[in-house]
């Protein structure tokens, strides 16, 4: 059997082979849609994403017999952004062919690399972060493929738990069915008597929205999630480096903003599902996949999307009040959604015990469509 190589990450060239690797190993797979390489280069370059800031990190790659079989992150975040209940020790982005051995290289290598920094304990992945792109995917497998999220064939799962990773959390996702009548029905939340006037929905000011709006939306984020499991502040830096991104794929009816009394509470940003747009491109613009992504964008009537970033204060939440702000906001998503034509919504990751947000997404016929697990090992 051909030997196993795992060589840590270093330079251009294997820059671009970490990046563009799951497209490579995953083509053609049922429910894998392949990233654009630029957008995946903007997540995981450390010049480029702020979450390095926060982190000690390094990248693996596997090779055998000449050919690239696999990836894998380690990190290890800085004392003072230690995330709430699970390590900071972690891996993430793990991709790789199905061969057990392969992934016990490459899980080896990220352990090994964890342990000379102080791990006794690891948890991922993370993407290499929770508020980012985080678990390895366990149900959903041919399920509708959604910008942004995760896909892992059904093996990876396997080989990883055989390795001896074992359940920390499952992230549930949901699909929501949009109904043409939606567009017809008044809000019912937003107009009731007790609420009519304390209540208002705006967007998302996209000319202020480095100006003031990342500052909302990061202060709305942290405070709400604070105390969830696996928890990491969301920086305005971090926000600030998505604004643009957000500003030019994301129409301001897809956001929200909840105002109690005048004062915002709540907001939520919904992403059209770019890719019905790329999905073609194997993840490369040139030389002609860049003149087809700007006329699609521009005449593209999208027919999926999902809620990318939600944050309630957390002096609402497991609150009338505070269910009356969630209610509203799917319930204006779905709304919005109607009448853009959109025939899904996906609203995840939501963790499994998190029954205060999962509850009022049932009660507008959400279906668990994906399960994403966060995994920990004890070393």
């Amino acid at each position: 059997m051909a030997q196993i190589e795992v060589l840590p990450a270093k330079g251009l060239a294997h820059f671009l082979t970490y990046n563009k690797l799951p497209r490579l190993l995953y083509a053609g797979a049922k429910g894998f849609a392949p990233p654009l390489d630029v957008e995946r280069w903007t997540l995981h370059g450390h010049m480029l994403n702020p979450h390095f800031k926060l982190v000690e990190a390094q990248e693996f790659l596997a090779r055998r017999d000449g050919k690239w079989v696999g990836r894998i992150l380690a990190q290890v975040y800085k004392p003072e952004y230690a995330p709430v209940g699970s390590s900071r020790f972690q891996f993430g982005s793990l991709d790789a062919v199905d061969d057990i051995e392969v992934v016990r290289a490459l899980t080896q290598a990220a352990e090994q690399w964890l342990k000379a920094r102080g791990a006794d304990r690891i948890n991922g992945p993370f993407s290499p972060t929770i508020n980012g792109e985080c678990g390895m995917l366990i149900e959903g497998f041919e399920a509708t493929p959604m910008f942004l999220t995760p896909w892992h064939p059904p093996y990876l799962s396997r080989h990883v738990e055989a390795l001896g990773y074992t359940k920390a959390r499952d992230l549930v996702s949901y699909m929501i069915e949009m109904n043409p009548e939606d567009l017809n029905k008044p809000a019912r939340i937003a107009n009731r008597p007790e609420w009519k006037d304390r209540l208002k929905i705006r967007e998302i000011d996209f000319d202020r929205l480095k100006k003031g709006e990342t500052q909302m939306m990061s202060d709305l984020f942290n405070d709400g999630w604070r105390d969830n499991w696996g928890f990491v502040p969301f920086t305005k830096a971090e926000f600030d480096s998505i604004a643009d991104a957000l500003a030019f794929a994301t129409p301001p009816d897809f956001t929200l903003v909840v105002e109690l009394d005048g004062e915002p509470k709540s907001f939520a940003v919904a992403l059209p599902n770019l890719f019905e747009i790329v999905d073609d491109l194997d993840g490369r613009l040139l030389p002609f996949g860049l003149g087809k992504l700007i006329s699609r964008f521009r005449k593209h009537k999208y027919r999926t999307g999902r809620i990318l970033l939600l944050g309630t204060r957390k002096e609402l939440q497991n609150s009338a009040t505070g269910g009356a702000i969630l209610l509203a906001i799917v319930e204006e998503l779905r709304r919005r959604a109607s009448r853009r034509d959109l025939q899904k919504i996906e609203a995840g990751w939501v963790l499994e015990d998190n029954m205060a947000m999962r509850r009022p997404i049932e009660m507008f016929g959400g279906k668990v469509d994906k399960i994403h697990r966060i995994y920990e090992k004890r070393l």
